[in-house]
């Protein structure tokens, strides 16, 4: 029986435009890409994250489709965009569930797995 797949990668890079250090704001942007490696049809319909500081702080996000678009994704084809957040902290961690469907109407899962949001000066 045909399956469905995305499978995601992402990659950050800091905002120093964004951020004011000095006031606990600490900005990202992550780029991420969504390619359907499965064999139908998919459609993204919903996120949640699960973004954490490196204080413990943990912020919950859920909303329908990403940057305002639910896309379609035929088997092989990819869609990219590019959103960001705000820590309170120099670094921190996000991840995150895409909740889609079929064609059919059945439902799937693509799992974010952890990534890491930080500032170069803060890696030692």
């Amino acid at each position: 029986m045909p399956q469905p797949e995305f499978t995601c990668t992402v990659s950050v890079r800091p905002l120093p435009e964004q951020s004011r250090p000095e006031a606990g704001v600490h900005a990202f942007a992550y780029t991420v890409t969504i390619r359907n490696t499965g064999d139908v049809v998919g459609q993204l319909i919903a996120r949640r994250w699960i973004i954490e500081d490196a204080g413990g702080t943990v912020e919950e996000v859920r909303g329908l489709g990403v940057v305002g678009q639910q896309p379609l994704l035929r088997p092989g084809q990819e869609f990219e965009y590019t959103s960001w957040t705000r820590l309170a902290t120099p670094s921190g961690t996000m991840q995150g569930t895409y909740f889609c469907m079929t064609e059919d109407a059945h439902p799937f899962e693509a799992v974010i797995g952890e990534f890491a949001l930080a500032l170069a000066s803060s890696l030692h």
